[in-house]
């Protein structure tokens, strides 16, 4: 039996579910905010860093001169510089600290893991200002709890706060505590995933708790780790408000980061093309370094 072009044409058309326009709503709201909160002001920003614009008044276009400029500007360079070598401290000792937390909290013989978890979780709901004012309590060099209990012991008071380098260990010890909590919970999550069966086989041929967690766990929690590693990479890199609360930066400028430097070079001294300029080289910093991380874990994941 054959159907004629007529009976096609005939056929009754179809019903369109009810909720056909819920999901489509949804995302444009999503799309909305996304376009309104990141698209416009990325768009602007990309504009102003070709201009002159100052923050008021008109502007006018300057092509690449802010570009020019600041690569041969030695205090970007210098804050760059700080941001690195603050995301190569950071990242792997906050790594350290979650994976080891979470692992103790899921530990079998763990007593109490409950609270554990609680305790390590509660600075990651404390401002980014009280915690770098919780720090600078204690490691102030006049007034902070550490130099005090060092100065009873006999020894001498450490510059935590003049010494640059001891600063910025400061710091990182802070951010590192401040978000342990949050990372411990992927990782616990992670850990949580591995199947038992193997950690049971690895028993069986006598394989110790070191050799389990190198072999079975480390492997099977890579996909975390990664994701781990990329947003404390890029949490570090627009690092501003601990070091802001902790020592504004200092001493002097020595540890002003990235974006303090972008922050004082647009607001303070009103140069808004210029710190424009500035965040567009941070965004494409960031965005190769998402992308080094994209291609090694896939290459990884393909092994």
């Amino acid at each position: 039996m054959t159907i004629s072009a007529s009976d096609v044409s005939a056929s009754p058309p179809r019903r369109r579910s009810k909720y056909t326009l819920a999901p489509l709503v949804l995302i444009a709201a999503n799309v909305v905010l996304f376009a309104l909160f990141f698209v416009w002001p990325a768009v602007i920003g990309l504009v102003y860093s070709f201009t002159n614009y100052t923050g008021v008044g008109v502007f006018q276009f300057v092509g690449l001169d802010n570009y020019h400029h600041l690569f041969g500007d030695s205090t970007f360079y210098d804050a760059l510089t700080r941001t690195l070598l603050y995301t190569v401290l950071f990242v792997p000792l906050n790594f350290a600290l979650s994976l080891l937390a979470a692992n103790l909290v899921v530990n079998k013989h763990a007593k109490g893991s409950s609270v554990a978890r609680v305790i390590f979780f509660i600075p990651w709901l404390l401002s980014p200002i009280v915690v770098g004012v919780l720090w600078r309590w204690m490691f102030g060099e006049n007034f902070g709890l550490v130099n005090y209990v060092i100065e009873k012991f006999g020894a001498g008071a450490v510059p935590w706060q003049s010494n640059a380098d001891l600063s910025l260990l400061v710091v990182v010890m802070a951010a590192s505590w401040m978000w342990t909590g949050f990372t411990m919970l992927l990782f616990i999550a992670a850990i949580k995933n591995v199947p038992v069966s193997y950690y049971e086989a690895a028993s069986l041929d006598g394989a110790g708790p070191w050799r389990q967690f190198i072999s079975i766990t480390l492997p099977s929690i890579a996909p975390t780790s990664f994701i781990v590693i990329l947003l404390n990479t890029i949490n570090a890199m627009k690092e501003y408000p601990v070091f802001v609360a902790l020592n504004n930066g200092g001493p002097g400028s020595s540890n002003n980061l990235l974006v303090q430097y972008i922050y004082e070079t647009g607001f303070k001294r009103g140069q808004i093309g210029y710190a424009s300029a500035a965040s567009f080289v941070l965004m494409l910093i960031l965005m190769a370094v998402a992308i080094i991380q994209l291609i090694v874990n896939r290459r990884v994941e393909n092994r």
